[in-house]
C-alpha cells in the first residue's frame, strides 16, 4: 500500500513543475462555522489543478525505454492537462484520447501543452478503451488517472504541504471521485499527524465509495450524474478503496445545488474561480454534512478551477437561485390596461431587479381574456423572495416560482 516515503520521494521528482499552492485563512466561512476554516487552493497549481502532481511523478518515474515510447491516457479534461504538460517538462512524447465532445476550451488548453490529441466516442468511457486498445498496439504507458500508486504519492504532496503549513490542523475535507487525491493526501497526513481526521466528499449523482466499503469491492454506476465532472469517474479505484478504508474517517455527499451554491460563495466572498469537483469540500462544510467543534482547524483542498463557460453560466444561476439571489415568477392575470402596470409596481417597490420579463398573450392554455407573465428577478435572499411573493399574493396575483 501507498506509504510516507513514496510521497515523499514524489515531492522530490515534482518540485520544479508543481508549485506550492497557497493555504489561506478565510473569515467568511470561519464565521459561518464557528471553526477555523483554511483554503488550499490547487485551483491556482498548474493546469489548473492538482493532477499536475500525480502526472509528474508517473512520468519521471518511467524507465528510459518507457520514456522513448511515449504515454498514453484518457481525459476529459484535468487529467489530460496534467498529463500533457508532464510529458512536455520530461521530454516524452504524450497521445492524449478525449471524449468527442470534452469542452473544447480543455482540449485547446491540452494541445497548447504539446500533446497529440485523438477524439473518440461520446463519453469518458469510449475514450479510456480507446485509450487502452491504442497502448497494447504500441509502446506507450497507459498513465491512469487514479489507480496507479505512483499517481497517487504525487497528489499526497499536497498533504505534506498542509502539515508543514498547518500543523495544527485538526480536520482534512477533500473531494473524491476515484481516490487518488485522497488517498495520497490521507496517506501523507495519518503518517505525519494520525490524530487529525480526513473526510471524504463525493457527488450524490456519482457516490460509489460507501457502497464499495459496505461490499469490500469497488462498485461501478451505469450512469453518472452531477456538475462536479472532474469527480464523475463511476466507480472507485481498486487501488485506493483499501487506502480509504484504513486512512479515511468519513464519506459524505453533496447534492448539486450545494454544489453550486459553494461555487457562486467562492466567487463572490473569496473572489476565486472554483470548478464543481473543487466546491464540494466547502459545500459539505456549510452544509454541515460532518460535526464541527468550535474552533477547531479545518483545512478544505479546492481541488481544481476548470470550468467550462457555459456550464460555469448555468451553475451560477442555479447557485443564486439556490441562495435566494435570483427567482423565476410566473402568474397569469387579466389582459386590461393597468394590470401589469400593478404587478411591476409591487416588484419595484419591493426593491427587486428586474433581469428578464416576457409578456404572452398567445399561449392556448389559459382563458382568451388573460396573459402570462414570466419575469426573472434579482432578489437579496429567500427572505427577500417571500416578501415579494406575499405582496404580490395580497394583491390578487397567483404567483408560483419556476424551477
Amino acid at each position: 500500500m501507498l506509504s510516507l516515503s513514496d510521497i515523499e520521494t514524489a515531492r522530490d521528482r515534482v518540485d520544479d513543475v508543481a508549485l506550492r499552492t497557497s493555504l489561506e485563512s478565510q473569515r467568511t466561512f470561519s464565521r459561518m462555522t464557528g471553526a477555523d476554516v483554511r483554503l488550499k487552493l490547487e485551483n491556482t497549481q498548474r493546469t489548473g489543478s492538482f493532477k499536475i502532481r500525480g502526472a509528474t511523478n508517473r512520468i519521471r518515474s518511467l524507465t528510459e525505454e518507457e520514456r522513448e515510447g511515449g504515454v498514453i491516457t484518457a481525459s476529459a479534461g484535468n487529467h489530460a492537462q496534467g498529463v500533457a504538460l508532464a510529458a512536455k517538462h520530461t521530454g516524452v512524447d504524450a497521445l492524449i484520447v478525449m471524449p468527442e465532445f470534452a469542452p473544447i476550451s480543455k482540449v485547446n488548453a491540452t494541445e497548447s501543452y504539446g500533446a497529440e490529441i485523438e477524439l473518440y466516442g461520446e463519453d469518458y468511457a469510449d475514450a479510456q478503451e480507446r485509450a487502452h486498445e491504442l497502448a497494447e498496439d504500441s509502446d506507450r504507458t497507459y498513465v491512469h488517472a487514479y489507480d496507479d500508486q505512483a499517481v497517487q504519492a504525487g497528489q499526497g504532496t499536497i498533504g505534506l504541504e498542509i502539515i508543514e503549513d498547518c500543523p495544527e490542523v485538526d480536520t482534512v475535507v477533500v473531494p473524491i471521485g476515484g481516490g487518488g487525491l485522497i488517498g495520497g493526501i490521507a496517506t501523507a497526513i495519518k503518517a505525519r499527524k494520525p490524530d487529525t481526521r480526513v473526510i471524504g466528499v463525493q457527488a450524490e449523482g456519482a457516490a460509489t465509495v460507501a457502497n464499495s466499503l459496505d461490499k469490500g469491492a469497488t462498485e461501478e454506476l451505469d450512469s453518472v450524474d452531477t456538475i462536479a465532472d472532474g469527480i464523475a469517474t463511476g466507480a472507485v479505484g481498486e487501488t485506493t478503496l483499501p487506502i480509504i478504508d484504513e486512512r479515511v474517517d468519513e464519506i459524505v455527499t453533496v447534492d448539486d445545488s450545494e454544489t453550486a451554491s459553494a461555487m457562486v460563495l467562492l466567487l463572490e466572498r473569496v473572489k476565486t474561480l472554483v470548478e464543481g469537483a473543487g466546491a464540494v469540500p466547502i459545500a459539505a462544510l456549510l452544509g454541515e454534512k460532518f460535526d464541527i467543534e468550535d474552533d477547531e482547524t479545518i483545512v478544505t483542498v479546492l481541488s481544481g478551477g476548470n470550468i467550462d463557460l457555459n456550464l460555469l453560466t448555468t451553475v451560477l444561476e442555479r447557485g443564486l437561485v439556490d441562495r435566494g439571489r435570483f427567482v423565476k415568477l410566473r402568474t397569469v392575470m387579466k389582459d386590461r390596461p393597468g394590470a401589469l402596470r400593478d404587478f411591476l409596481n409591487i416588484v419595484t417597490n419591493a426593491q427587486a431587479n428586474i433581469y428578464e420579463i416576457n409578456h404572452d398573450r398567445a399561449r392556448q392554455s389559459f382563458a382568451i381574456d388573460a396573459t402570462e407573465i414570466e419575469m426573472d428577478l434579482e432578489t437579496r435572499g429567500h427572505e427577500h423572495v417571500e416578501e415579494i411573493l406575499s405582496k404580490l399574493r395580497d394583491a390578487g396575483f397567483q404567483v408560483e416560482v419556476r424551477t
